[in-house]
């Protein structure tokens, strides 16, 4: 691997976190559409894009040639479906979240959300567990917790983005398809879902007569937002470590809290910042015990 491909492992990586964390900005803009019509404008339209995206790079084959496969097992498509369900449970809850101006609600799901996936790493697939991450989720049980008492509120919205999403990385983890191919996949499976509803919507704010509004182009792009940081990613992460990629990824959460506080004027309160105190010590202390050095006797036991 060459100088050059780590600077653009790191400038791709670095890109689609950055646009992740101030995608609450975008979902804004649409806060006149409701969130389940938002969801279904960009199910369908990354099924679009990313369509259009596959036959640019050539992969028109290999796409067909997953979905046949798909077709043919039944465990892998039940796969595929649950892991297309909780990623518009995902989508949907972020969106309703940005709308209701829940944004720092959101920042906290996803940095929650490496210790959830770590979670299901050890209770589904029988991961093995240091000392130190057992004190990572304790104390970021004991940030939860703290808010839930003292603010009053039950974060439901931030477990529920941390849990559907690690429950996306971890399906996603046991069908093994491609980034590309797989959100295409994906997409392309709930599109008819999503086109039923816009089709039994009382009211469609999408209009073709004014296909250029700035609405329908919003709507239109949700495909574009939603695609572009996917590939951005699947680019970086071939180029740099596993371990740069999971620091890098704070980078998302940090934007959406600042939007929130800074930008949306949503309240941070003394419970907020000590919950956040608890999660981030959480996470300082569960990326060193990643970096730190395996014992002896570890390493023995891996081997």
């Amino acid at each position: 691997m060459t100088v050059t491909q780590d600077k653009t492992g790191i400038i791709h990586t670095l890109g689609a976190y950055a646009l992740w964390g101030v995608l609450p900005i975008y979902w804004k803009f649409l806060e006149s559409v409701s969130p389940g019509e938002t969801l279904a404008h960009r199910i369908i339209w990354s099924a679009i894009f990313m369509i259009i995206i596959v036959l640019i790079v050539g992969k028109w084959h290999e796409l067909l040639r997953e979905w046949k496969a798909l077709m043919q097992n039944r465990r892998k498509f039940i796969g595929v479906f649950m892991a297309t369900t909780v990623i518009s449970l995902n989508w949907l809850t972020f969106i309703w979240a940005v709308h209701n101006d829940h944004v720092i609600q959101a920042s906290l799901g996803y940095y929650i959300n490496p210790l959830i996936s770590i979670l299901l790493g050890i209770l589904v697939l029988k991961e093995s567990f240091t000392f130190r991450q057992t004190i990572s989720f304790i104390m970021a049980a004991i940030g939860v917790l703290y808010l839930t008492i003292s603010y009053g509120v039950f974060p439901w919205i931030s477990l529920l983005l941390a849990t559907s999403f690690g429950l996306y990385g971890l399906l996603k983890k046991k069908i093994d398809i491609g980034p590309m191919i797989g959100l295409t996949i994906e997409t392309m499976l709930i599109s008819p879902v999503a086109l039923l509803f816009l089709l039994f919507l009382p009211q469609n704010t999408f209009q073709w007569s004014t296909i250029l509004s700035t609405t329908n182009m919003l709507l239109i792009g949700a495909g574009v937002v939603t695609a572009i940081p996917l590939l951005l990613f699947a680019s970086g992460a071939k180029r740099i470590s596993l371990s740069l990629v999971g620091f890098l990824q704070y980078l998302a959460p940090t934007l959406m809290l600042l939007i929130g506080v800074f930008l949306y004027k949503e309240p941070f309160t003394s419970a907020h910042f000590i919950a956040f105190l608890f999660i981030w010590f959480a996470l300082i202390n569960y990326l060193l015990a990643s970096y730190q050095k395996p014992t002896k006797k570890q390493f023995q036991k891996a081997n």
